[in-house]
């Protein structure tokens, strides 16, 4: 069975992920699984000193450092355990039956990789250890990204229930699936969902984005939408801003005037200065 995974790290941002992981897995009926990883450059798991050493020092020094260095790794790895235990406590209080945890060396977005098949949604947080008093994005989020392709949850740093969610729609074949996952998916029951198009309202623009409006309103959901023009990083926004939206669903590397948002500085903006979560498409 494929489950919702939430990465959890030792920064603030651990509460709010288990927290919309959690409420992911209870929508989707999926277990959970709150998943660590030690960077291995930080904590490698066999660390070589030799060549940190010069000539004529003592072979002593050699072997209290590589003690040293299982020492920290070792705390490391406790380290981990206690932040899963407290997430997994968290998301049993929050009403989760099926949680699991797992922890491992390595980099972040291989280890995901590696786990892919057996992932329904990712959930990671927008800011990382780092970047959490920031505004700048987590250094591994547009790797993960461009690796994983599932549906990523990308959240901020304080948790909101969501009760309605906005579709950026371009027409294209990832934003039509996203009008197909909208309109199925049990994490969106019971929500109204605001369909937008950045851009001219030409007939074909309207054309489609009524035939998707139509498409969620036979799945019975209570559907609006519109077709703005403007700068898509800033028009999303400023409609999120009106219409109080609390998660905004869109396409990654879609071939569209949506695809800058996912190459290079823009994305990096658009994500930065979200307080809702993003939801991203393959």
């Amino acid at each position: 069975m494929k489950h919702v995974i939430a990465c959890i790290d030792e920064s603030r941002m651990a509460n709010a992920v288990t927290q919309y992981a959690t409420w992911s897995a209870k929508q989707l009926q999926t277990p959970l699984t709150l998943f660590h990883v030690l960077d291995e450059m930080r904590y490698p798991v066999n660390s070589d000193m030799t060549g940190n050493i010069g000539l004529g020092s003592r072979e002593s020094l050699l072997e209290e450092l590589a003690e040293l260095d299982e020492r920290r790794n070792k705390i490391a790895l406790e380290h981990g355990h206690h932040l899963l235990e407290a997430a997994k406590n968290q998301a049993e209080e929050m009403g989760a039956e099926d949680v699991h945890v797992r922890q491992r060396h390595g980099d972040l977005a291989e280890s995901l990789t590696a786990l892919e098949d057996n992932l329904r949604l990712l959930v990671i947080g927008l800011h990382g250890a780092q970047t959490c008093d920031s505004d700048r994005l987590g250094h591994q989020i547009e790797t993960i990204v461009r690796n994983i392709h599932r549906p990523i949850l990308a959240v901020p740093p304080e948790y909101h229930a969501p009760t309605n969610v906005m579709l950026a729609f371009d027409g294209s074949d990832v934003s039509r699936k996203g009008v197909k996952m909208l309109a199925e998916s049990p994490l969106f029951v019971g929500m109204p969902i605001h369909v937008v198009m950045v851009g001219a309202a030409t007939a074909d623009a309207t054309a489609s984005v009524e035939a998707a409006v139509s498409h969620l309103q036979e799945f019975r959901h209570k559907v609006s939408y519109e077709i703005r023009a403007g700068d898509v990083e800033s028009t999303l926004h400023d409609i999120q801003q009106e219409r109080n939206i609390d998660m905004l669903v869109m396409g990654a590397y879609s071939h569209s005037k949506l695809r800058q948002l996912f190459m290079g500085s823009t994305t990096s903006r658009v994500l930065s200065r979200s307080q809702i979560p993003v939801l991203l498409l393959r």
